[in-house]
């Protein structure tokens, strides 16, 4: 369970799916206030993405996960990290599950808290969406 916004609004929180639908190694993409959000399973907790790459704007989610290439040796290639790892369906950006930080740069995905109920009910917490004030002609 990711921990909580500071400030919650109760009228915030949305229940998107149960424990048992989310499993490791897959996505289970939801729609909450017009947004996409695919929701992972991560070392037994669950992790919720905004399903939109900071690099392009692909539908992230929609990638593969995976392990990656571990540091190795010249001419030797090591695999590791499996079922730790989103890989962007696009450009291949790779991303931690664990944390959201891209495997290469600084960039970092949308990580959306997550919170289980009663051992089975998952919520995710949106703060709604800033309007834009309209500008003056």
């Amino acid at each position: 369970m990711s921990n909580p916004p500071q400030t919650t609004n109760p009228d915030h929180w949305h229940h998107v799916a149960y424990d048992a639908q989310i499993v490791e190694g897959a996505c289970l993409l939801v729609e909450v206030e017009g947004r996409s959000i695919g929701m992972f399973r991560y070392n037994g907790e669950i992790r919720a993405i905004l399903n939109i790459c900071p690099h392009e704007g692909a539908p992230l989610c929609m990638g593969e996960v995976r392990g990656t290439t571990l540091p190795s040796s010249p001419g030797r290639f090591m695999w590791g990290r499996e079922n730790e790892v989103l890989r962007c369906p696009w450009h291949g950006w790779e991303f931690s599950l664990d944390n959201g930080q891209c495997l290469f740069n600084s960039t970092r995905i949308g990580l959306v808290p997550t919170e289980v109920r009663d051992d089975e009910e998952v919520y995710v917490y949106m703060r709604p969406r800033r309007r834009r004030p309209l500008e003056s002609i």
